[in-house]
């Protein structure tokens, strides 16, 4: 076993060090379904940008991931097709021209649409997208844009909400507040499959709800006292918010639906659809695309800054020496992508100098904890003998130390963006989009950097106070539940995290823990669980194991042993004899919005069982890899 073991780890990382560019970095994809290529194709056309043989691509795209009842899902075990995927398919389908209302697998996608009940339920955000190219009226929304307009100092504002949300938010509120409506002679007709509904943003039980909430922000926006146009005034504000915050490839943030919806508010105040922040925008959008198995997609955004991070920690954690060429080139680009400006965040922590790094490659102001550990993992050696990465380190661990919440845990993005009270606004999907609270993964991974990294243990102040809301926030069930994954995600974030940070691994929480991951492995030693995790609120078995899911389960039980037991056995040997399905491999692993957005991270299949097996490696006291196995060591 230990000898399969040695070669699995060697075939990994040599896979990897094949796979890296010349920069440095990783840039497998960040793949998250058809949405964004539809939405692509729908912006092009509103733009009368006629770049065919881009959209001829996108179109190859959606146009094979059709199921045979005419519809599109979101994952592979989804019970019946996804209503929003199945519009948003036929909406650019037939826009792109390159298909017909009458060709056999369009009107099969209809029938699917008019059958689960018509254009009217799709999510929001295509909602928003149906309105603002003119195939529907724009539904109410409740609030003004002069809540651009409110101070820091009252209790709801815009910096209350996540960067995330703040981002898609802002160019909506410009969209809703002026109506603004784009077609073009190509748009199609979509009237019938609406069903003749009314489409509306919030049911009126969600208006019940919210109703508190918006009288008191509109209480607020009474108060504001001006001999100016507030309207245009907040409109402005709003655009400036935009275009301050556009990144040196031209999009929003570096998000798709951020400039998408930016490009869509920019044409609301009067840009033209050629005017070069536009194009730039567009540009940059099209320069985020990538291909996945000779297909061409467009990215949500690009995933480069955590793929390095993680593959650099991870062959090095399978015995890869720092003084590698391959380690040598992804610090060197994992240095670069260090952030040295002020974003939002300072909002919240007005004395903290910048020093986190951000998720995608283009991504300057808008860092994150996640990424910032990742980063730090991957430089630690070179911090101890290099000026310029000891800085980088010392700039990394203050700002992440300093961006623990006031209750304990860390979030992903900002420090004390969790009023609950946003909840109640009428936002489908509102929980994932308006705040940026403590989550079970970030805290849990902050605690493991801190433990294994910096010495800092239980006994120092802000780590006592992490451990604590771990513990607060773990199930019934011994589990815990991930923000950016799910329960078995949330899990080995938890266990391992108190474990660096010196829990003993007798402790109560950690072996409930453990009998709940021996409980929910399958017969074949490897795990799996279902996206439907998610939007169920329970642990839902995949009814299949992956690699990613078997690494994070098996990387927690060794976290925790002192010697290898079956489970370990068995789920180390699931990994190295490569038993997964080829649709469990593109089976997404991420999650971003319940419901309506997953992340197949293609990184993940290496990087996990990477790291899960070299700890597998260590605790059978086996010899890690030595230089003589890899194409790049001198």
């Amino acid at each position: 076993m230990r000898h399969r073991v040695y070669k699995e780890i060697n075939r990994i990382a040599n896979q990897l060090i094949q796979d890296q560019s010349e920069d440095g970095a990783w840039h497998y994809p960040f793949e998250t379904g058809i949405a964004t290529d539809c939405s692509m194709i729908i912006l092009l056309r509103t733009l009368e940008i006629n770049d065919e043989e881009f959209i001829q691509e996108l179109v190859q795209r959606i146009a094979g991931k059709q199921q045979e009842d005419g519809s599109w899902k979101l994952f592979h075990d989804e019970e019946k097709g996804n209503l929003t995927s199945t519009v948003e398919a036929y909406y650019a389908l037939l826009y792109s021209g390159y298909r017909d209302p009458k060709d056999q697998e369009i009107q099969a996608a209809r029938r699917f649409i008019l059958a689960n009940g018509g254009a009217a339920e799709v999510h929001m955000f295509l909602k928003i997208m149906l309105a603002m190219t003119g195939q529907c009226a724009w539904p109410h929304f409740p609030i003004n844009v002069e809540v651009m307009l409110l101070p820091d100092s009252f209790p709801i504002n815009l910096f209350d909400l996540s960067v995330y949300g703040r981002a898609n938010l802002i160019p909506f509120l410009i969209l809703a507040n002026t109506n603004f409506r784009k077609r073009t002679p190509r748009s199609p007709n979509l009237s019938d499959l609406f069903q003749k509904k009314e489409v509306r943003f919030y049911t009126e039980d969600q208006a019940e709800e919210a109703r508190s909430v918006i009288k008191w922000i509109k209480q607020g926006i009474q108060g504001l006292k001006s001999h100016v146009n507030l309207r245009e005034l907040s409109l402005y504000r709003a655009e400036k918010y935009m275009l301050d915050r556009i990144e040196p490839d031209g999009t929003f943030v570096n998000y798709f639906s951020s400039t998408l919806l930016m490009i869509f508010a920019l044409l609301a105040r009067g840009y033209s659809t050629t005017h070069p922040v536009i194009t730039r925008a567009v540009h940059g959008l099209k320069a985020m695309s990538c291909r996945i198995d000779g297909e061409l997609h467009c990215q949500y955004t690009t995933a480069s800054v955590w793929n390095t991070t993680l593959i650099n920690y991870a062959l090095q954690e399978s015995g890869v020496p720092y003084s590698s060429n391959t380690i040598q080139k992804a610090n060197h680009y994992i240095l670069s992508r260090q952030h040295l400006k002020y974003g939002d965040w300072v909002i919240h922590e007005p004395n903290l100098l910048p020093g986190g790094w951000g998720f995608a490659d283009m991504n300057t102001i808008h860092p994150d904890i996640d990424d910032t550990t990742a980063a730090l993992r991957a430089i630690r050696t070179l911090a101890t003998e290099q000026v310029d990465y000891r800085q980088a380190w010392d700039r990394g661990v203050n700002w992440l130390i300093s961006m623990q919440n006031n209750d304990g845990g860390w979030a992903a993005f900002e420090k004390n963006v969790d009023k609950k009270l946003l909840n109640l606004l009428p936002i489908e999907g509102g929980k994932d989009l308006l705040i940026d609270p403590s989550t079970v993964d970030l805290t849990g991974r902050t605690l493991e950097f801190f433990g294994n990294y910096t010495h800092l243990d239980h006994h120092h102040p802000k780590v006592k106070r992490g451990i604590r809301w771990l513990l607060r926030h773990q199930n019934s069930d011994g589990s815990w539940v991930g923000r950016w994954g799910v329960y078995i995600y949330g899990t080995w974030a938890a266990v391992t995290g108190l474990i660096a940070v010196g829990v003993s691994t007798n402790h109560p929480a950690i072996q409930k823990a453990l009998t709940w991951l021996r409980k929910i492995q399958n017969p074949d030693g490897g795990w799996g669980e279902s996206c439907k995790s998610d939007i169920k609120n329970c642990y839902v078995p995949l009814g299949e194991s992956t690699r990613t899911h078997t690494a994070w389960a098996l990387d927690t039980l060794i976290s925790a042993a002192t010697i290898v037991t079956p489970e370990i056995e068995n789920g180390a040997a699931f990994l190295v004899e490569k038993k997964e399905k080829k649709w469990t491999t593109t089976y997404p692993k991420g999650r971003g919005m319940a419901g309506s957005f997953y992340i197949n991270y293609h990184c993940y299949e290496y990087v996990f069982p990477l790291i899960s097996l070299a700890h597998y490696q260590k605790l059978v006291g086996g010899q890690l890899l030595t230089g003589k196995s890899h194409k790049d060591f001198s």
